[in-house]
């Protein structure tokens, strides 16, 4: 959608959803209302957040609730859509009166609502944050590591780990996006001292042929390649460098490929692809870190993937909170508790996850090493433990 006919929609929803705000909360004996604001239809969609963090309340709710009230969770589309996305917040915020949000994922709604969550001063755990706004506002605090610093991550990897040379950058640029992720490579050539051979930042999102890219990064002198694709971009990149007899470059991405269908529609992957995973790996079956949320998904048929891995820790996170208040569990209560807590760890992260009082939340630093390697089809662990971004 073009700028000006984006502000435009924006605004007639902000309009019409702000008749209907209440800014309310939850009484004390009736459900406590928990919401969140979810790409469940459009271009590029993430159902299984959701899902998960559904599958958490319900188990809870199962075991008594919180404190003796029911979760009653409200999952709504924003259809990758920014006026459908002001709505839907309006709705679940205003209307619905939700304590918090939890377990959200979406492209685009923490740009169009952080502004709208302060001013109704209600704090939101992402399930999985995308946009630079789900970083950088005091108001949302993602469980997963984000694209910013998980490009961070893959660089150290390749570089200081793979001791990999000659590395370059194809970047696919949503929106604003394009300074974070300039802000998460120069991250990296501040703590190695080592700079891209090249950088292209004009590659689209389904592109219909990736080889012009291709052949200008092989021309380049890349050596290796990272990139923020979803998967039928990759798949396309890594098939265009194969009918190029492209087959020495190790390809350094990001989480948005870690899925079990990337990896089946992979057979010529070069010299390997690489990806820090946000959650411990979920492909590890038998790892006692993902035994309960992979019983829980199994259960209630909810994909395997590090999407349902966001919103299951998300709701976990703000059980743990809201079980703990003392008194009403209210709009005012959960945000003073998110605010004031103690870090919770847990073995599907290498960072403990606190809220807090900042005005940012970018906390999670830290990714598990994985490898997709030519004809396997499977990934596999090339760490022994957490990859994490040195602390300055």
């Amino acid at each position: 959608m073009k700028p000006a006919r984006r502000i435009v929609a924006l605004s007639a929803a902000v309009l019409l959803a702000t008749a209907g705000c209440a800014g309310a909360e939850s009484g004390s004996s009736g459900p406590i209302v928990v919401g969140s604001v979810n790409a469940l239809s459009g271009a590029a969609t993430f159902p299984e957040a959701s899902q998960a963090a559904k599958a958490v309340f319900d188990a809870a709710n199962a075991s008594g609730g919180v404190n003796g009230r029911q979760i009653q969770y409200k999952a709504l589309d924003d259809k990758g859509d920014p006026a459908a996305a002001a709505a839907a917040a309006r709705e679940v915020v205003g209307r619905d009166e939700a304590v918090a949000l939890v377990g959200s994922s979406s492209l685009i709604e923490c740009e169009i609502n952080n502004k709208y969550y302060e001013q109704q001063k209600i704090l939101s755990i992402q399930g999985i944050g995308v946009d630079p706004a789900c970083f950088t506002s005091p108001n949302i605090a993602p469980a997963n590591v984000g694209p910013y610093h998980d490009m961070t991550l893959t660089l150290l990897y390749g570089s200081e780990t793979l001791k990999l040379n000659d590395i370059c950058a194809l970047l696919e640029i949503a929106g604003n996006t394009l300074p974070s992720y300039q802000a998460a490579i120069d991250e990296w050539s501040a703590i190695t001292g080592k700079k891209l051979k090249y950088l292209d930042a004009t590659v689209p999102y389904g592109g219909s042929d990736y080889t012009s890219y291709i052949v200008k990064a092989r021309n380049a002198g890349c050596k290796a390649i990272t990139v923020n694709p979803v998967e039928p971009d990759s798949i396309g990149q890594l098939k265009a460098a194969a009918a190029q007899g492209w087959n020495d470059v190790t390809w350094l991405l990001l989480t948005s490929v870690y899925s079990e269908n990337y990896a089946k529609a992979i057979t010529n992957a070069g010299a390997g692809v690489y990806v820090p995973a946000e959650f411990y790996p979920f492909t590890d079956s038998t790892s006692p870190q993902n035994k309960d949320w992979r019983e829980l998904m199994t259960k209630n048929n909810i994909p395997l993937t590090s999407f349902s891995q966001g919103g299951y820790l998300a709701a976990k996170y703000f059980l743990e909170v809201a079980k703990g208040i003392s008194g009403d569990v209210t709009r005012e209560s959960v945000t003073k508790a998110l605010r004031e807590m103690k870090p919770i760890t847990d073995p599907m992260v290498g960072t403990p996850y606190v809220f807090g009082p900042g005005q940012t939340h970018h906390d999670n630093t830290a990714g598990w090493p994985i490898k997709l390697a030519s004809g396997t089809n499977k990934w596999e662990l090339v760490a022994n433990d957490w990859l994490r971004i040195p602390k300055k």
